[in-house]
């Protein structure tokens, strides 16, 4: 009897202290929205070495700026010591909310619980944190669907295939890529994965990447990149290295590179994200937030397969 009163009491306390903890962080994230001082919101990418970041930023920007506010972009460079930092800094600058994305989705976690104690809202954009409790809303594409859009269209094209996937395994947006791809191959013993390796999802290094896969002699007709610079950076190498022999590579992003070279040949597909659509996403939600209003927690953006066959329908120079 004495165990079970105890239990009781315990399981009291941890609800007190819960509820104690929520009412504390709402009163804290409780943000005058008509007060004529601007607003200052942060925002952090895992790198702005890729144009696809620059896009989503500037879509977040477009948004907070036509509200008289301000945002402040961090670059962190792929290091996450680097970006954790940088969330600090932003914390102590005061802002009220901070759009990140995660270098490693695991280890931006302290940095998550710093915005937390501080009462700053964090928007987790383009790819999940391992924690979402420290998170008010996860803004990305369908990644999954992106790997078998990719795969699907292999399988129509190729009766068989030898396929080298260029992954980064910290982030898990390409991972869940990646095994949209496995899934939809997987019972088909005629599609091979001959080689996979981890990028930084960045051109130049998935460039050096496949200059090494090219030395060991593998025999390959398939790569699927984790992103568009990915994609792009394995077709610079095989160019450079005089690979004439044909290769499929399918990038993700729906990059303009990646649509200009679907339009001469050298890329088969990429699964279109659609920056814009995330990046003014993220905004409203932060905005509906610091109402007090209710939002989603997740929410899923949809990506679209272009090839020669329907690149018509987008545009070139830009993104969706």
């Amino acid at each position: 009897m004495k165990k079970k009163r105890c239990l009781v009491l315990m399981v009291l306390l941890v609800c007190i202290f819960v509820g104690y903890s929520i009412k504390n962080r709402a009163e804290k994230t409780k943000i005058d929205l008509n007060s004529d001082t601007p607003l200052k919101f942060g925002a952090t990418y895992m790198t702005m070495n890729n144009p696809y970041f620059i896009a989503l930023n500037e879509s977040i920007r477009e948004v907070v700026e036509a509200n008289g506010d301000i945002l402040i972009t961090r670059d962190p460079a792929q290091s996450q010591e680097r970006q954790n930092a940088q969330i600090q800094e932003m914390i102590e600058e005061g802002v009220v909310a901070i759009f990140a994305n995660p270098v490693d989705w695991e280890k931006i976690t302290p940095a998550l619980q710093a915005c937390q104690e501080a009462g700053v809202a964090v928007i987790n954009v383009d790819t999940d944190v391992k924690h979402k409790e420290y998170v008010i809303s996860v803004i990305q594409s369908d990644n999954y669907q992106a790997g078998v859009q990719c795969a699907q269209d292999m399988m129509a094209k190729m009766d068989s295939a030898r396929i080298v996937i260029m992954n980064h395994y910290n982030i898990k947006s390409t991972t869940q890529r990646v095994q949209g791809f496995l899934d939809t191959i997987e019972g088909y013993p005629q599609y091979e994965v001959v080689k996979e390796v981890s990028t930084t999802s960045e051109l130049e290094v998935a460039m050096k990447m496949m200059k090494r896969i090219l030395r060991t002699d593998l025999e390959f007709d398939v790569v699927l990149g984790g992103n568009d610079p990915t994609a792009l950076g394995a077709l610079a190498a095989l160019q450079l290295n005089h690979v004439n022999n044909r290769v499929l590579i399918y990038g993700i992003d729906g990059s303009p590179d990646a649509k200009s070279m679907i339009q001469k040949g050298y890329l088969e597909g990429t699964s279109a994200q659609r920056p814009i659509e995330i990046g003014r996403t993220a905004a409203e939600t932060a905005y509906t937030y610091l109402q007090g209003e209710k939002v989603d927690k997740n929410i899923t953006v949809d990506v679209t397969l272009i090839t020669k066959d329907n690149l018509s329908e987008f545009d070139m120079d830009g993104w969706q």
